[in-house]
């Protein structure tokens, strides 16, 4: 059984996740609370498995209250947020409820759970500035091309046609059915710069389009390869550190 705590400042929402989750069989709720501060103080000397936490609350939101745990366990943030925001949590690997919460929702965000997968502390603080941020974000800031300077002469790159980026050496490209352009942005710079929904960094020297990705398969070291879909075939490598973060973008 999952050890689970609810925190949502409405009641009847509280109320009914809690009845949703335990007809499941599958999580047992050991504590409620209708805000951040009751959360974070009755958590200091409880043990969870998972916390199942609204966003939007008074005085303390979501993300306020994950910051203020000392041992952070597993989360499902449940939220109103329209379809742009949830992409930020799609993007970072985080599991999600979108209000009205259906069964087939929670039945994967149970299942997520119970592979039990730890987060590095330094990764889950990375993770919350890039979700605090990306509320705040239009979707209108993400560009859809991408300039490339050759000469006196700059081209646009539509974004949906680059399947990934690259360096080699002091340059970076974007890769594309017809050529590789040339572009201005380093890796680090492309990977802020960009919709983290569509593109995700998978080794320093690469960043590539997930709707790119046709293949992946295990390489030594805890490596992992990408094979991508373009008629190349390209193999792209995927760095250790970067393999949970792409299966979680994944869906795997």
């Amino acid at each position: 059984m999952i050890r689970a705590w609810l925190i949502d400042d409405e009641a009847l929402a509280r109320k009914r996740l809690k009845r949703l989750l335990e007809e499941t069989g599958k999580v047992e709720v050991v504590g409620v609370s209708p805000d951040g501060e009751d959360a974070v103080t009755r958590l200091r000397d409880t043990s969870v498995d998972a916390l199942f936490l609204d966003i939007e609350m008074p005085g303390m939101n979501g993300f306020e209250v994950l910051n203020r745990l000392e041992i952070k366990p597993p989360v499902v943030f449940t939220t109103a947020y329209d379809q742009y925001a949830v992409k930020a949590f799609e993007a970072n690997g985080i599991d999600y409820l979108l209000k009205p919460i259906s069964a087939e929702a929670l039945h994967r965000a149970i299942a997520r759970l119970e592979r039990n997968q730890s987060v590095d502390p330094a990764q889950y603080r990375a993770m919350l500035e890039r979700l605090t941020a990306a509320m705040e974000r239009p979707d209108a800031a993400y560009p859809r091309r991408i300039p490339s300077k050759l000469g006196d002469r700059i081209q646009f790159v539509d974004l949906d046609k680059v399947s990934h980026f690259f360096a080699d050496g002091k340059l970076t490209y974007a890769a594309t059915a017809g050529k590789n352009y040339v572009v201005d942005h380093s890796i680090v710079q492309l990977e802020a710069k960009l919709d983290p929904s569509q593109f995700l960094r998978i080794h320093r020297g690469y960043l590539v389009n997930l709707s790119a990705v046709a293949e992946i398969r295990s390489w030594f070291g805890g490596k992992m390869i990408a094979r991508l879909n373009d008629q190349a075939h390209t193999e792209l490598p995927v760095a250790r550190d970067r393999v949970k973060s792409l299966k979680d973008r994944l869906g795997l």
